[in-house]
């Protein structure tokens, strides 16, 4: 495995990314769509761990638009403040077409097989679910999407498989959101909803201080053998 910061261009403009790639030669790609802190250690992380399963992983800076290199972390207020901020800032019919550039760079690279799918975590969860509904990429993973709810009149467009992890204690996403996504999706057969009872907000982070070990590994189980069954 080996990893890179690179170069991506969009409609709009050139932006940066991490990019892993696997050892054993040709892959499907994955784009790992960021938290609200920025391409970080934890992304970056996500990346390496991707790629040692097979996959060709790249993270774009979706804040390049508002301050490139973005890479903070969950430790401070100070950080905190800074990340809901850009939060904030954020312009997500933006984010998604660097999201579509970032599909269409990695269907370009020789190591991959041109199956490409998305993985979101917190706002890259929203953006996930976008990525199913607004793209192409073959398959998407959400996890722990925030404002999910207020998109629901896209669902209609999901044709290709989307998969979302919900923490049933969400301090993001309270109880009645949770149930509006589950209703807004339950017609389409396209859509996989995991419910995780106990759980807070980024529970999958590791570090983070909701971390969850147990549930941490059966949600990034199933969505390892959600992608090798989609990307095959």
């Amino acid at each position: 495995m080996s990893g890179q910061d690179i170069e991506i261009k969009g409609p709009d403009g050139t932006f940066g990314g991490y990019l892993a790639t696997p050892d054993n030669g040709k892959g499907p790609g994955i784009v790992v769509i960021q938290e609200i802190f920025g391409v970080n250690q934890v992304m970056r992380d996500i990346c390496d761990q991707l790629a040692r399963e097979g996959f060709v992983a790249l993270c774009p800076d979706l804040f390049w638009r508002l301050e490139p290199g973005i890479q903070i972390t969950d430790k401070t207020e100070e950080e905190w403040a800074k990340a809901f901020e850009l939060f904030g800032k954020f312009d997500v019919d933006a984010g998604i077409i660097d999201v579509d550039a970032t599909i269409e760079h990695l269907r370009q690279m020789e190591v991959c097989n041109n199956k490409v799918g998305a993985v979101g975590y917190c706002l890259g969860g929203l953006l996930a679910y976008l990525t199913a509904a607004r793209t192409d990429a073959d398959a998407s993973v959400g996890f722990y999407g925030v404002n999910i709810q207020e998109k629901l009149d896209e669902a209609e467009q999901i044709k290709k498989p989307l998969m979302l992890h919900i923490a049933e204690k969400d301090e993001f996403v309270p109880a009645e959101a949770q149930a509006a996504i589950k209703e807004g999706l339950a017609g389409n057969d396209h859509i996989t909803v995991h419910s995780y009872a106990g759980r807070d907000h980024a529970f999958a982070r590791e570090g983070g201080a909701h971390f969850h070990q147990d549930d941490a590994d059966l949600a990034n189980g199933r969505t390892l053998a959600f992608f090798r069954q989609h990307l095959a």
